[in-house]
């Protein structure tokens, strides 16, 4: 089943970072999944997020605020 990925932020050093953690996790563990930046500031809102970045799986917000490990992001995954 493909997982359902959105990185919250608006274009931050830390929002790319957290990007980039992402994809590197997801390419190199093979995981079905699709990975959608979200920059616009009201579509933030929505998921009642207030600092950012934010990690969105499946529609449930699993990090905030700071920049997961690879590790981090894998046992999130699976």
């Amino acid at each position: 089943m493909i997982k359902v990925i959105k990185i919250l932020g608006t274009g931050c050093a830390k929002c790319e970072a957290m990007t980039a953690v992402v994809k590197q996790v997801v390419i190199e563990n093979n995981i079905d999944a699709s990975v959608e930046k979200i920059e616009d500031i009201m579509k933030i809102m929505e998921f009642n997020v207030m600092i950012t970045p934010a990690l969105v799986i499946d529609n449930v917000v699993t990090i905030k605020g700071r920049i997961p490990t690879k590790e981090e992001v894998l046992a999130l995954l699976n």
